[in-house]
């Protein structure tokens, strides 16, 4: 995009809405398939963001009989090997392992949990060809009795209930209608579990769907509630670590954070904008993935919430050194790496950008940078003190601002 071309629209939101709006996946280009609005593919996604579980789970049984690692976490940037082997027997090892559950952390089996799609499969998928079927006469689905509608939406998990929920009014009355009361509001609380409303909620389904809207990655949201295998060890050092970090986490007003599964390998967190920032006000979610070679090799962060930043892709990617695995310092905890991020967004570096257009703008033309950022802010990071309804859409902008 030339941005000076287009400097009569460059304080308009709508317009970097659109500027920013994937029509095809970032990485592959459309390539191995749509992306039906996501900025990665499905397959891309599982290529690149891939927790790669299994692999991790194999690091400390080959690395713990080095015995070069001490309690105090204090190894500098002391890496694990790099040798994974191919079978997987009894461990025989001596570092202690820590037994039973984490205190306040939810079971990674219960029925919120998902399984991802390995890279294997979505290739699998790919590979293997469709048989050319018949299309549906026109109005099969409008005439369907409610009774089978019902019957299908009880094979669909939430995300996939929310979209349903959003296709017609006669869905939506649906699925409003013949569920308890309080199903959305535990889905939300599931899946957003930092999320606190300040005003009194009527619907918690629009607030649900509020949330996914305002996210940058489908992908990321269903990732965040992974199934995690049942024998995930816990290995002393990084569970002694994610104790200390727990305890750490909550007393620095404007970050927060808390672990999504027993084993503490997915977490949500949120930040506060800034005062005096054009994200002030606003609450940022964000996804983090410890891994369990952690404290030596830095978590996976990325943002949840949509925000318009230089050094954050459009997919929730953070451009920030400290969190590469070359610079890595495992003196960092996740309390550091949090107000570091929150630093960023009042001290934006603008010589290598995540998005070029939007560090440009920032150089050249701060006045309607700032506008464009608080806006978004108020559209996407402000649920919590806003009211959310079916209207929301069509509050005006510029009313709510002012």
């Amino acid at each position: 995009m030339n941005v000076a071309g287009a400097a009569d629209h460059l304080g308009d939101p709508d317009f970097w809405e659109n500027q920013l709006k994937v029509e095809t996946c970032v990485a592959c280009n459309g390539y191995y398939g749509p992306c039906f609005g996501e900025p990665v593919c499905a397959t891309c996604h599982a290529f690149l963001y891939a927790s790669h579980l299994e692999l991790e789970l194999l690091i400390p049984e080959a690395t713990e009989d080095s015995n070069e690692l001490s309690d105090d976490c204090d190894s500098g940037n002391d890496e694990p090997s790099d040798y994974f082997p191919l079978d997987r027997g009894h461990s025989n090892s001596n570092t202690p392992q820590v037994e039973g559950e984490y205190p306040f952390v939810p079971d990674n089996n219960d029925e919120s949990s998902f399984r991802m799609e390995s890279l294997g499969e979505r290739l699998q998928m790919l590979a293997t060809p469709r048989t050319p079927e018949e299309p549906p006469p026109p109005g099969l689905v409008d005439s369907l009795p409610p009774e089978v509608l019902l019957v299908i939406f009880s094979f669909l998990d939430d995300i996939s209930l929310l979209a349903a929920g959003n296709v017609c009014p006669r869905w939506r009355h649906l699925l409003i209608s013949n569920f308890q009361p309080d199903k959305w509001k535990n889905l939300t609380e599931r899946r957003w579990p930092l999320f606190s409303s300040m005003v009194d909620v009527s619907d918690w389904f629009n607030v649900l769907s509020a949330l996914v809207n305002s996210s940058f990655c489908v992908s990321c949201i269903y990732q965040m509630s992974e199934r995690l295998p049942r024998d995930a060890e816990r290995n002393a050092i990084r569970s002694k670590r994610l104790m200390h970090d727990l305890s750490g986490l909550g007393r620095d007003e404007g970050v927060m954070a808390k672990p999504l599964d027993s084993a503490l390998y997915h977490w949500q967190a949120t930040i506060r904008g800034p005062v005096g920032s054009p994200y002030e006000g606003g609450l940022f979610y964000l996804y983090l993935k410890v891994p369990f070679t952690y404290p030596f090799n830095p978590p996976e962060v990325r943002f949840l919430t949509k925000i318009f930043h230089p050094n954050v892709s459009r997919h929730g990617d953070i451009g920030i050194d400290s969190i590469q695995k070359s610079i890595w310092v495992s003196a960092l905890t996740l309390n550091k790496v949090l107000l570091s991020i929150q630093s960023l967004l009042t001290d934006p570096y603008c010589d290598v950008c995540m998005e070029q257009d939007i560090g440009i703008l920032y150089l050249k033309d701060r006045q309607a940078f700032d506008s464009v950022a608080r806006s978004w802010t108020w559209k996407y990071a402000m649920l919590d003190y806003l009211p959310i309804n079916s209207d929301m859409d069509d509050i005006s902008r510029d009313s709510i601002i002012e």
